[in-house]
Formats: C-alpha cells, sequence, structure tokens
C-alpha cells in the first residue's frame, strides 16, 4: 500500500482539477528529458566535429536520415501501445491496464527482431539510394549499421518510459535520462578520443549508456510502480486487446515511418549540393531538435492528457486542453524566433567546430527561415497526437503520407533548381498543409464534437 502511495504521488492528475497546471508540471520533465535525450547525439556531433573533422561530421549527417527511419518506427510503434495502455489507466481499469503492458512487450519482441534482421540487408544500399558521397558512406555505414543492432536497447526504454508516462509519471524517466547522458558523454571521450575507435565509438557509446537507463527504468517499475507489472495470466491471448494495440502501434509506427522516409528523401536532395552543405545542414538540424523540445514537450504532454480523459470519457477536459496547448505554441515560437534571429551564427559554428563560410552562412539562414513556422508545426504536432490519442489510426498517417508527397516533389522539381533554399522553404510549406489536415479531422470528430455539446449545456444549466 505505502508503494503504491508513493508511485500516485508521483504522477500527476489529469482526470480532475486545474488543466494548464498539470499540463506544465508533466511537460517540464519530458521538456528536460528530450534535451538530455538529444545529447546523446549532440555530444557524438561535437566531439566527431571537434576530433575526427568535417568529413566523419557529414557522415553522421548522411547516416541520420536512416537512423530516424529505422529508430521512429520503433519508437512510434511504443508510443502507439503507450496510448492504449494510458486509456486503460484513465477508465480505472487495472487487469487491462497490466494485460496492455504484458502485450506491450510481446510486440515489441516482435518487431524489434524483425528491425534488427532486417537492417543487415538493407542499409549500405540505402545509402547508395540516398547519393551518399563516396568518401563518407563507409563511415556513415559503421555509424548506423552499430546502431540498428541494438535498437531493442532503445526500444526497451522507450516502452518503459512510456508505459510510466501513460499513467502520469514524467518525472522517473527523466531522472535515468539525466544518469545515462552524463554516462554517454563519458563514453563518447573514452571510445573516440581514447580508444580511437572513430565514428564507431560514437554510436557504441550511445547504445551503452541507454542500456544503463533501461536497467534502471525495469529496477523503479519493480519496486515503485508495481501497478504496472503484469503476471503470467495477463500474457493470455486476448484477440481484441492484440488487436487494438497492434493497430495503435502500427498507426503510429507507419506515421514515423512515413514521415522519416521523407527525410530520407530530403536528405538524398540535400547530400547533392555537397559535403559542405550536409556539414552546414547537419549542424543547423541538431540545433532544431533542441529548439524543437518545447513543442515536443507539449505534444507527448497532450498525447497523454487526451488517452487518459479518453479513457474516462471526459471530451470537455479534452477540448480545453487543446485550446492550452495551441496557445502555448505560439508563445514558444515567438520566443524562439527572436533567439533565433541573434543567435543562430555563433550556434552553428559552436556545435559544428566549423569555420567555413558555407557551413555558417547555410545553417543560419536555416535556423533564421523556420523558427516563425514553430507555431505551425505545435499545432501540427499536438493535434495529431490527439488524434491518435482518441483513437484515430487513418487520419494522423494521412497527414504523413501529405508530408512525404510534398518533400519528394521538392527533391524533384525544386531543389535541383533553387538549391539550398528549397531545402529550407520545404518543410515549412508542407506543414502548412498538413495542418490544415488534421486541424479540421480533430474539430469535426464525432467524440470532441460532443465536448462542444457537453460544454454548451453545462453552460445553459449555470
Amino acid at each position: 500500500m505505502k508503494t503504491e502511495a508513493k508511485t500516485k504521488r508521483a504522477n500527476v492528475d489529469f482526470l480532475n482539477g486545474p488543466i494548464m497546471k498539470s499540463m506544465v508540471v508533466f511537460a517540464i520533465p519530458l521538456f528536460l528529458s528530450s534535451i538530455f535525450q538529444q545529447l546523446y547525439n549532440t555530444m557524438d556531433t561535437v566531439i566527431i566535429g571537434y576530433t575526427l573533422g568535417e568529413t566523419a561530421l557529414a557522415a553522421m549527417g548522411a547516416a541520420a536520415a536512416i537512423y530516424d527511419l529505422l529508430i521512429g518506427f520503433a519508437f512510434g510503434i511504443g508510443n502507439g501501445l503507450a496510448i492504449v495502455t494510458a486509456r486503460s489507466y484513465g477508465c480505472g481499469d487495472q487487469e487491462k491496464l497490466k494485460k496492455s503492458v504484458a502485450a506491450s512487450i510481446v510486440i515489441g519482441v516482435v518487431v524489434t527482431i524483425a528491425i534488427t534482421v532486417l537492417t543487415r540487408f538493407i542499409l549500405y544500399p540505402f545509402l547508395e539510394v540516398l547519393n551518399t558521397p563516396a568518401e563518407i558512406i563507409d563511415q556513415a555505414y559503421t555509424y548506423i549499421s552499430t546502431i540498428t543492432l541494438f535498437i531493442a536497447v532503445m526500444f526497451a526504454y522507450n516502452l518503459c518510459a512510456g508505459i510510466l508516462r501513460a499513467i502520469g509519471n514524467s518525472l522517473m524517466p527523466l531522472v535515468f535520462l539525466i544518469i545515462s547522458s552524463l554516462l554517454n558523454i563519458v563514453l563518447d571521450l573514452v571510445f573516440i578520443i581514447r580508444l580511437h575507435m572513430g565514428i564507431q565509438g560514437a554510436a557504441v557509446a550511445t547504445v551503452l549508456a541507454q542500456l544503463v537507463s533501461v536497467i534502471l527504468c525495469l529496477i523503479y517499475i519493480y519496486n515503485k510502480a508495481k501497478i504496472l507489472l503484469p503476471g503470467r495470466k495477463h500474457f493470455v491471448w486476448d484477440g481484441y486487446l492484440y488487436t487494438e494495440m497492434t493497430a495503435q502501434g502500427m498507426s503510429m509506427g507507419f506515421m514515423s515511418c512515413i514521415v522519416n522516409a521523407g527525410t530520407a528523401i530530403l536528405q538524398s536532395g540535400i547530400n547533392d549540393l555537397g559535403y559542405l552543405v550536409i556539414a552546414g545542414h547537419t549542424a543547423a538540424r541538431k540545433l532544431f531538435q533542441f529548439i524543437m523540445m518545447p513543442f515536443i514537450a507539449m505534444s507527448q504532454t497532450i498525447s497523454t492528457f487526451v488517452s487518459q480523459n479518453r479513457g474516462a470519457d471526459q471530451p470537455v477536459r479534452i477540448r480545453k486542453a487543446m485550446k492550452c496547448g495551441y496557445l502555448y505554441g505560439v508563445a514558444v515560437s515567438a520566443v524562439m524566433t527572436v533567439l533565433m534571429w541573434f543567435g543562430a551564427p555563433v550556434m552553428v559554428r559552436l556545435l559544428s567546430g566549423s569555420s567555413d563560410s558555407v557551413v555558417l552562412g547555410n545553417g543560419a539562414l536555416y535556423l533564421r527561415v523556420v523558427a516563425p513556422f514553430l507555431s505551425i508545426l505545435g499545432i501540427l504536432n499536438c493535434t495529431r497526437n490527439a488524434l491518435q490519442a482518441i483513437g484515430q489510426k487513418i487520419l494522423p498517417v494521412l497527414s504523413s503520407v501529405i508530408e512525404l508527397i510534398g518533400k519528394i516533389l521538392f527533391v524533384w522539381l525544386l531543389i535541383p533548381r533553387f538549391q539550398y533554399m528549397a531545402v529550407i522553404f520545404c518543410e515549412p510549406v508542407i506543414w502548412c498543409f498538413m495542418t490544415l489536415e488534421l486541424v479540421v479531422s480533430f474539430w469535426r470528430d464525432p467524440f470532441i464534437r460532443s465536448g462542444r455539446r457537453d460544454a454548451e449545456a453545462s453552460d445553459s444549466k449555470a
């Protein structure tokens, strides 16, 4: 009983009380988690850029599209499974909660085995399809093949952190991530500088550090969050539950896969522009990932909030939470726009370690142009996560198809003509079309529209 009480105190209550306060309290650890998560790759970028040079930096950038494609697919499935767990928690069904965790483990094992085997055959040909320059393709393959060989470790952390967040606990995954991120920095220095393992050392450091976070998560769940521990009986086949969870997981997995396939296609267009452009864009994208942290944190918060309240059948709270999320996105975008306008060149220089004017100029220009569009991207991510959380599986994927088609058109028609300027404007233009489709779909959903009727009825009674 004491353990259960402590667990509840660590959880944020999304089903009752002030909405904005609970969202901010939950989002802060997610924001910090995103920062430390990004440190894994950013420290690799900094150390590789300063010690191994621009060629190695470009190699990691060329591999990034494939990394995001494969890892994003596994993470998307994990997040989709966590949505069902959050709904079970929201409706107060502990048996279904445990069964959903058991099903997540089974589905996760199958998916990671399949991805691990598949990547052994497709990585190098994929790099060739993306027009990776000959001088960096071997290093790019070394990095990405090492990462994907241990994709089970990264999926395990995402699953453990996801089920903890599903019950409202975003704090403990942050604590474990901080520990593993600090360890990752130490291992980077050891493997790259002391042991001279080159770009492969960065990949090995990332995997080992993440393994530590998995172990810490498992220890915490076993000792402090026993509500999430399934027994043998919870692994018994439940056709409806497995179908629902597989559909939800695959929906998010394929959505992420389509998004990152578009990124890979865009990367092929960037690769044709030369390694200096690749290096500058790689540094800018790393900084962009940091800029996105506040938006990612809020969209993840929306996912858990909406999932729990969908399980509790509270559409009015969901509608209010979405409006809070939209206002938050606009405010943070304004701050980031000012910050990027004045600080982008210095940030690109510090991250890349380069003094080349092409690297610095392209990186800074990308950040300055994209920053004002972050408000649109924030609305896009919140709405897409909310649609998934209420059980929609096709409409979020449709938005990703729009993104994929848009990037194909840019690579085919515009980048050859307008070069890097087309790369810069590619995603902001596509975000506008995606957001329109998602916002209309969400607010026209029958469950969400029922919340408007409930709110109007409540106001008339008052």
